[in-house]
């Protein structure tokens, strides 16, 4: 704890401490005005600050621009929200009027595109963060679409960028629903500023600064911030082609260093380029090293700061406390949101994850650094639920985050933590200097389960059982008191050549923790299942990788119910690795890059997902057909140890699982599956 709680004090000494004022008035509003009347109801004639989000307003710190608002609002600013707008014309982004500062635009929780798109580039005809769970309440990239109306609606405003899809796309990077290489979304949206990560400390300092008068081009020294500028003349510029070339210690450079990526010209139509580009951004991804990164677009060159410091547990608490209504605006009547009944008796104990796992982007937003709540906030949060939350019934649904058993762990050594380059602290082995310890997690859980009218405390969030196995008391714990029967876990795959690509510890790990978990639901007297999640079609599988894990699928007696093909989101390493085909994990000298199979064809994405529902009479035709031209028609068959028999069920077949298998509307970064066990469904 001790050795946390230094390491917390060094990283957040580079940064002043977030402090909140009372709003203006004295007293909150019960919830951000999204109309005209609200504003008035307020005593407001205009508003300081007006956020424009693809979601609908749930105030609840669950939702990015909920706490953004309630953030702003305690700093004094008089703070609108306009949801999910009609995009067709300016006129619904007038509904509040001219703000004073500036407007702050995002798409919401999820990437636009992810929210919209399955894998296969298909439209989802729903949306889990849309009143009614209604699909096509957001455009195509609706963060520029966004800021074109706002500019439209007011030409002189200026316009702040946030949330994931503006921070997934702050440097020139690979869209996979395109399948192009696009400029910054900062380029394209003609923005001012681009804030990426969690951006409470930089948020706040534009706001104050830009009422004090600063000019959006005079925020330039703001962490996390991203604009157009000059590079300044006593900067030394570094390319990135040196730093796979050249020694690390030769390539740091004293004094004020700018590292130049290869322009969006190149990284465009030169895949090398582009894999260079992508390595530098993970490298300089740790706020405690980490250096101002520029990109030629055009004529014009695109600044990025480095990221933003990590909060402290009491500046973490203050952003939780703050007087959230707890619910979605009235406007919305009874119509239910489907992400919000998801998480309204779920609890956020920690940010950010130091797994490294390429296929997701969590860490290139929230950082690898742990960002933690304190007991007593987290406490305060349940009985906040306990006691305002309408329908709570003794069930908190989740205590976790990102992963759920990654509360209060940190590099042992802070000047360690801050000159590290890795990009996972855990792969391929766990790094020594990490502090695995789970004893602050147990004694959460206990206190949590004290809380007077708290009947189950359950966890949902993704566990991290390489970490897990070093303790037994914390498995033993969570399977006693914390699982409902299933618990999900994500080995990923079963083959060592996906999985070193992945970032993932290979199976055996995940075949202690489930020895462990059996034994633990033993003891407890429980019949408890684990429900495993593979990735199909990630780079680097090969058809066979995928045959021997649907081997081992049936050997295991696990069959899936939906499967999900990864898809290529921005920024993430593995998405560098689809567009490029090289590992960017390695050096990138030009030739001498180490080549990576890509799964871009229908038939391969298709035929990899395939091998997970192996089960399914809908795949058979495709998977004898692979089967015969991998020289393996002896898996065809009615045995046991073979994977499809040779008849086909009438009526079955002419699909090839088309339609089946799709992803839910709630995006989980690199995929996941719901399966069921034995044959019996797992519910969503």
């Amino acid at each position: 704890m001790e050795l946390h709680a230094s390491a917390e004090r060094s990283m957040s000494s580079l940064a002043p401490p977030l402090a909140c004022k009372p709003p203006r008035g004295g007293r909150a509003a019960p919830f951000l005005p999204m109309s005209r009347a609200e504003m008035t109801a307020l005593g407001w004639e205009s508003c300081d600050i007006v956020l424009v989000t693809g979601d609908a307003y749930v105030d609840h710190p669950s939702f990015g621009m909920a706490i953004i608002g309630r953030l702003l609002e305690a700093q004094g600013f008089r703070v609108g929200i306009i949801a999910q707008p009609d995009w067709h014309s300016a006129e619904p982004f007038k509904a509040l009027g001219r703000p004073k500062l500036f407007f702050g635009v995002t798409g919401g929780n999820l990437d636009s595109m992810v929210n919209r798109y399955t894998a296969d580039r298909r439209l989802r005809h729903d949306d889990a963060y849309t009143a009614g769970g209604e699909g096509g309440k957001r455009p195509d990239r609706c963060t520029i679409v966004y800021t074109q109306r706002c500019r439209e609606a007011y030409k002189d405003v200026p316009i702040v960028l946030g949330g994931i899809e503006a921070s997934l796309r702050r440097i020139a990077h690979y869209d996979y629903w395109s399948d192009k290489v696009r400029r910054s979304i900062l380029a394209d949206a003609k923005a001012d500023l681009l804030l990426y990560g969690n951006a409470e400390r930089a948020v706040v300092e534009v706001a104050n600064r830009m009422a004090a008068g600063a000019a959006p081009r005079e925020l330039d020294s703001i962490r996390g911030v991203a604009l157009f500028r000059r590079v300044p003349e006593h900067y030394t510029e570094l390319p990135a082609d040196d730093l796979d070339s050249t020694d690390e210690a030769a390539a740091r450079k004293p004094g004020d260093t700018v590292i130049r990526l290869p322009a969006y010209d190149d990284v465009k139509d030169d895949k090398e380029a582009y894999a260079r580009a992508s390595r530098v951004l993970h490298r300089e991804a740790n706020p405690g090293n980490a250096r101002p990164l520029v990109q030629r677009h055009g004529d014009r060159d695109l600044w990025l700061n480095p990221p933003p410091i990590p909060l402290s547990s009491d500046e973490m608490d203050a952003v939780y406390d703050l007087p959230y209504a707890r619910a979605p605006h009235p406007s919305y009547g009874d119509a239910k949101i489907p992400a919000w009944d998801m998480i309204k008796f779920s609890v956020t104990i920690m940010r950010g994850c130091f797994g490294g796992c390429t296929f997701c982007s969590i860490t290139e937003h929230e950082g690898r650094v742990i960002q933690n709540r304190s007991e007593g906030s987290i406490l305060r949060e349940i009985e906040r639920i306990r006691d305002k939350t309408p329908g709570f019934t003794g069930v908190i649904s989740d205590v976790g985050g990102p992963t759920a058993n990654m509360y209060r762990m940190a590099c042992k050594d802070p000047k360690i933590e801050a000159a590290c380059r890795l990009p996972s602290c855990v792969f391929p082995d766990i790094c020594p200097n990490l502090n695995t310890s789970h004893d602050d997690l147990i004694r959460l859980y206990r206190k949590v389960r004290e809380v007077k009218g708290v009947k189950k405390v359950m966890v949902a969030s993704g566990v991290r059982y390489d970490l897990a196995v070093r303790s037994p008391e914390y498995v033993e714990e969570l399977v006693t008191h914390h699982v409902g029967g299933r618990l999900k876990i994500a080995p990923e795959h079963t083959e060592r050549g996906p999985l070193d690509l992945m970032m993932k510890p290979g199976i055996g790990t995940y075949d202690r923790f489930k020895e462990m978990f059996d034994e633990a639901a033993k003891k407890a007297g429980k019949k408890y299942y684990l429900i495993p999640y593979f990735i199909a079609a990630h780079p680097g599988t090969t058809d066979e990788d995928m045959l021997q894990l649907a081997l081992w699928l049936k050997k295991n007696d696990y069959r899936a119910d939906q499967v999900q093909t990864f898809l290529p989101s921005p920024m993430a390493t593995a998405t560098a690795m689809y567009h490029t085909e090289v590992n960017t994990l390695k050096g990138v000298s030009r030739g001498g890059a180490e080549p990576v199979e890509a799964i871009k064809g229908m038939r391969q994405r298709r035929l990899h997902k395939a091998f997970l529902r192996y089960h399914d009479p809908e795949n058979w035709p495709l998977l004898r057909e692979a089967l015969r031209e991998m020289g393996r028609a002896d898996l065809i068959g009615p045995r046991p140890d073979q994977l499809v028999p040779f008849s086909q069920p009438p009526g079955t077949g002419s699909g090839a699982g088309k339609g089946r298998g799709q992803p839910r509307p709630v995006y989980r970064p690199g995929g996941g599956q719901r399966f069921t066990t034995k044959g019996v469904p797992l519910k969503s």
